[in-house]
């Protein structure tokens, strides 16, 4: 279709003005943020993201969330990721979310006292796939922002899918996000995942707080030496490049993977992002 080509394309000569003008590649992204509904006074919101799935993002969310409850602060998880939802099954959570008389949207209270926001939550069937469309998905993150009734929250976080795509986008544009947080994994495709999330943040105007290295290596249960499974890390390299500071480097620790698929990871202590929730308080 013409309407949907850029106007670098082979058939840009054949596209109307207003084609052209509606091309997303050829224009500056918009931004509309809205505000939060009446019954929902939030303080800062915390975007956590990544250029690619895998990385542990959602455990850095939830593991986030849980240390800035513990230091005496009213937190929320806004789970945007839509299609790939796992911050309830991390909480032990699988209790319903309902709606008031007035037709809002009523989260749920994880065991540690997070309010909680998840597509999982409102469906009859958890585990039954959420085929959705960007534009209908979109939407619903939308809502979780003007139709759940969140209360008096110190920070909310939301946990993105990874990428840069449509639901990335409609957090940025229509939610006034504070600052994003950056996770990623010691690979050498680091620089690329890192940079990636810094630059579309950066073309929104919205500031990246830091970057998160999970699976920064394995600690043996024996003698204690750090083992790098995935290679030597390169978050120090590209934080400096791009001038931001790295906020914790997560061990890959068999411990908590077992707490998370029990539902009780916020049980244990998680000392690694105690620089992460420093940052958080200075906001």
């Amino acid at each position: 279709m013409a309407g949907s080509q850029c106007s670098g394309c082979p058939s840009a000569s054949s596209c109307s003005t207003e084609q052209r003008e509606n091309c997303s590649s050829s224009k500056e992204p918009q931004i509309t943020t809205e505000p939060a509904n009446k019954y929902s006074k939030i303080k800062k919101v915390i975007g956590i993201v990544s250029g690619k799935g895998g990385v542990g993002k959602s455990f850095v969310t939830a593991s986030l969330a849980s240390a800035v409850k513990k230091a005496g602060f009213q937190t929320g998880i806004m789970d945007a990721d839509i299609t790939g939802p796992s911050i309830p099954k991390m909480f032990g959570v699988s209790a319903e979310a309902y709606g008031n008389e007035e037709g809002m949207i009523l989260p749920v209270e994880t065991k540690n006292g997070i309010k909680l926001i998840s597509i999982s939550l409102l469906m009859e069937n958890p585990s039954d796939p959420v085929i959705w469309r960007g534009p209908v998905i979109g939407g619903a993150v939308r809502q979780f922002w003007t139709d759940v009734v969140w209360g008096e929250l110190d920070y909310l976080f939301i946990d993105m899918p990874p990428g840069t795509g449509d639901v990335p986008l409609t957090v940025f544009q229509s939610i006034p996000v504070d600052g994003i947080i950056v996770v990623t994994s010691p690979q050498e495709l680091v620089q690329m995942i890192v940079e990636k999330a810094f630059r579309m943040a950066e073309m929104m105007n919205i500031p990246v707080l830091g970057a998160v290295e999970n699976f920064s290596y394995f600690k043996c249960p024996d003698c204690g030496k750090q083992i790098r499974l995935f290679g030597e890390s390169q978050i120090d390299e590209t934080a400096r490049k791009l001038a931001i500071p790295v906020l914790g480097k997560l061990p890959l620790d068999p411990q908590m993977a077992q707490a998370a698929d029990q539902g009780v990871f916020f049980e244990k202590e998680c000392p690694y992002l105690d620089a992460a929730v420093e940052v958080l308080k200075k906001l």
